[in-house]
């Protein structure tokens, strides 16, 4: 085994015991220059893990908007500034996904009917309302959905 496989191992079996510990010996070993030490395979496998993070977040954040839009249409009497709380802060979280990473956004175009439909069963199990009270096709254009000023009528 050479020095360059020990040391590659010695990182490989850090990052099974201490993440923390691998994270800053891996961004050690970039600043030095040292690249034949470093942990390739799990490297990789962390820098993938983050871009499907980016999107599962921008995700849950679309399907909250959603449901609460939702929530906000279907159930008028029950309006609580939670809702419009809600609505604000997951749009917010998402503008700022969209400011870090632009190429989001044709992602959530992509999965917007997707997590529509997701948020329409969420809806009906939050509000007890039956699911056929939630229209299959988003009442909320893409675009709505992200806008600060729109609450549906």
């Amino acid at each position: 085994m050479t020095v360059s496989q020990s040391n590659e191992t010695k990182t490989s079996s850090l990052y099974e015991c201490d993440f923390c510990a691998w994270a800053e010996e891996t961004a050690f070993l970039l600043r030095s220059g040292k690249l034949s030490e470093i942990d390739l395979d799990n490297l990789i496998d962390e820098v993938e893990d983050m871009s499907r993070n980016e999107r599962r977040a921008l995700l849950s954040n679309l399907r909250v908007v959603l449901m609460h839009l939702l929530n906000y249409k279907y159930q008028p009497e029950k309006r609580s500034s939670s809702w419009l709380s809600s609505i604000r802060e997951h749009r917010t979280r998402i503008g700022d996904a969209f400011r870090d990473s632009p190429s989001l956004r044709g992602y959530f175009l992509e999965m917007f009917d997707t997590c529509y439909q997701n948020a329409r069963k969420q809806a009906a199990d939050e509000t007890e309302l039956h699911l056929n009270i939630f229209p299959q096709v988003s009442p909320f254009t893409p675009e709505e959905s992200l806008n600060e000023d729109f609450l549906p009528k």
